[in-house]
Order: structure tokens, then sequence, then C-alpha cells
């Protein structure tokens, strides 16, 4: 997508044609960084430490560091050693796990000489991959603005509201839940988006915000809990979001918060849709909230906030009292009942196990 009328993907191929650039994400929206990965260490530290987030993003992330850790060592040891590490990074996105078990097998057949090779090969083909899994995302997605246009007043906009980043950032390029509005938006439809500022880390308002704003797609920041207050009133159309993991059943495990919105998207008759590649399944758990591991990240995401002062510095400053008992989950699970349809690459499917089941001989 665009950054002042330049074309980004969230991570691509540096000049020198071996190593790996990102947009170091813990640094946007104030100021826009390219960090760049030489090891494997390099990309386990930028999973780890959320330089790169959304769980396209990281199991594209994965991919280039399984390569990376292969230009190194690419014994049987090696590779054992890189899945391991890498695998440790993020316990919720499935695409971690699903990017790496592709990179093993599609090496672990090879000759040691010929393994770095073909994992570069291979993370650029899952990298691609994910741009025309979420452009197909975006057009399934688009149909279900053309329907609510349809029946909107003439230039009144189709109010969307987001959650989190499912954004271009969290995946190569175009986005999850952003691809049906960033096409809109390009086809000369009308849309707002309602953009959530998804405490603790505020990927809302640092990232989702600052996307939207860099496209010229029309947005208004609001804080998490006014969601439920517009869609009382009717001023929201539409909610879509984005997913971390989705089981067998159509539970859907995406950044904490997202369970609220769709209980309030529920009681106000607010179509929920969950925009994800087919990557994102995990066909092997069918209960979310039993058995999804939820995350609990470093508790200052919740005691701070990271802001750019008045005199231009940026920092972090405290909004707790010290010692507060603190606890940071990161994720929720929202039950499928409450998911109007998942948008995949391959169709808008029901939310259950025959919806996913008609996707892909994977579900046998």
């Amino acid at each position: 997508m665009n950054v002042d009328n330049v074309h980004y993907r969230s991570i691509w191929i540096n000049s020198d044609g071996w190593s790996v650039d990102i947009i170091d994400q813990t640094r946007l929206p104030h100021v826009f960084t390219i960090n760049n990965l030489q090891t494997l260490q390099d990309a386990s530290s930028a999973i780890k430490e959320m330089l790169v987030r959304g769980a396209p993003l990281i199991g594209a992330t994965a991919a280039y560091g399984y390569y990376l850790a292969l230009r190194q060592d690419p014994s049987d040891t090696g590779m054992d050693n890189a899945y391991q590490q890498l695998f440790a990074t993020r316990p919720t996105a499935v695409n971690l796990r699903w990017a790496l078990d592709r990179m093993q097998a599609r090496v672990s057949p090879l000759k040691a000489a010929d393994r770095a090779l073909a994992a570069f090969t291979e993370a650029g083909e899952i990298a691609d991959q994910d741009v025309v899994s979420n452009q197909s995302i975006g057009q399934h997605g688009l149909e279900l603005i053309r329907e609510i246009t349809a029946h909107k007043k003439p230039g009144d906009p189709v109010n969307i509201l987001t959650h989190c980043n499912a954004g271009w950032l969290a995946t190569v390029d175009w986005g999850t839940a952003t691809a049906p509005i960033y096409m809109a938006h390009d086809a000369g439809i009308a849309v707002h988006v309602w953009v959530d500022e998804t405490r603790p880390r505020n990927q809302g308002a640092s990232l989702t915000a600052w996307e939207l704003g860099h496209h010229g797609v029309p947005h208004s920041l609001i804080v998490d809990n006014a969601g439920g207050h517009l869609m009382q009133h009717g001023l929201v159309d539409l909610c879509l979001v984005g997913s971390d993991r989705t089981t067998r059943n159509g539970d859907v495990c995406n950044k904490i918060g997202t369970y609220l919105k769709a209980l309030a998207a529920k009681h106000n008759q607010v179509p929920f849709y969950v925009c994800l590649p087919s990557s994102t399944i995990d066909w092997t758990i069918g209960n979310g909230i039993s058995e999804v591991p939820i995350e609990q990240r470093d508790t200052n995401e919740v005691a701070k906030i990271v802001g750019k002062l008045d005199d231009g510095e940026i920092a972090a400053v405290n909004i707790a009292p010290e010692k507060t008992n603190i606890v940071n989950y990161a994720f929720d699970i929202t039950p499928a009942e409450l998911v109007t349809g998942l948008i995949t690459e391959r169709a808008i499917v029901t939310a259950d196990e025959a919806g996913l089941a008609s996707l892909s001989s994977e579900a046998q």
C-alpha cells in the first residue's frame, strides 16, 4: 500500500539481494523506520518484540527468519534450532506454526548445501501468496460494502468499525480487514472508518489510523469503549476485524476486546465479519475458549503509554500507580455464534464446521 504515494510492502528483500527489510512498527506513527534483518536472532527479536505483528506478517517473517538461519547453519541441527527458536516467539498466532511447518517440509528432504536457496524461494512464495490472498479477501468483502451502499442515501458513506490493526502492516500487503476498505475507497465508494484505539498497545491509533491516513481513507479515531454507543445510534453499518487463530468450529481468537465488539454488534443487529486467510485456520482445535492458548504480555504495555511530547520527544509515561498488580491478556475468543461470516480468500463462509470444511480438504 501507499506511504506518501510510495508503495511499500511490510517485508521485502533488501537491495543486497539476500537480507530482509521490515518496517519497525514499534516506532509508528511518529517515526517511519526500516530495519534490516540478517540473522535468525534478528528475525526472532523482531517477532517477539513486535517490530512486526499480525498473524500473516508473523508467518512471513518467521519464514524469512528460517531462511536466514539456514544461511548460517543448514545442517539438521541448525534447521531444528531455527524452528524451535522462531516457534517460541509468539504462542497465539497460528500462522507462525503454519509457515514454519511449510518451510521445514520444503527443505528437510534436501542436501544441506541446497537448503538456504530453497528456503529463500519458499519464503518469497509465502509472502507473495499472502498478498494474493489478501487481494481476494478484499474482493469478497468489497461486495458486502457494495450491498450496503445500495441501501444508503446517495453520497452517504458506509461506516465501518475496525478493531486493532488488521491492515497492510499486519500482513505483507493490503491487510485482511482493511483490504475491502481500500478496494472500496479506490473504487470511488464513499467509506468512513471508525478506528478504535485498541488498548493496551494502541495499534488502532498508532497503526490503522496511520496507514488509512497515508492512503487517504476517511476515518475517525475513537476510544475502545465508544463502539457500542455508535452501534446503538445507528452509526456503524459493518464491523470488520482480523483473526490470529480461527478454530475449525468458527471461534475467533483476536486482539483483546474483539469479543466485546461482537457482543455489541449482535445486540444491535450490526453485521460482524472476520477477515482471514485460510492459513489462520487451526484445523486441530475445535473449541477456542478451552483450547487456544491466550498470550499474557509484558505488564508495561498496560502501565505505560508511548507518545510524542509537545517538544517532539517520544517518551513512555506511566498511567498507573506504582506497585499496582497488572494482568495483560493480549487476546480473547469470540464465539462462532457472534460472527456473521468469515471472509477468506476463497469465499465468504459461515462461522461453523460446515462453512470452514467447504474451504479445504485440510478439514478432513
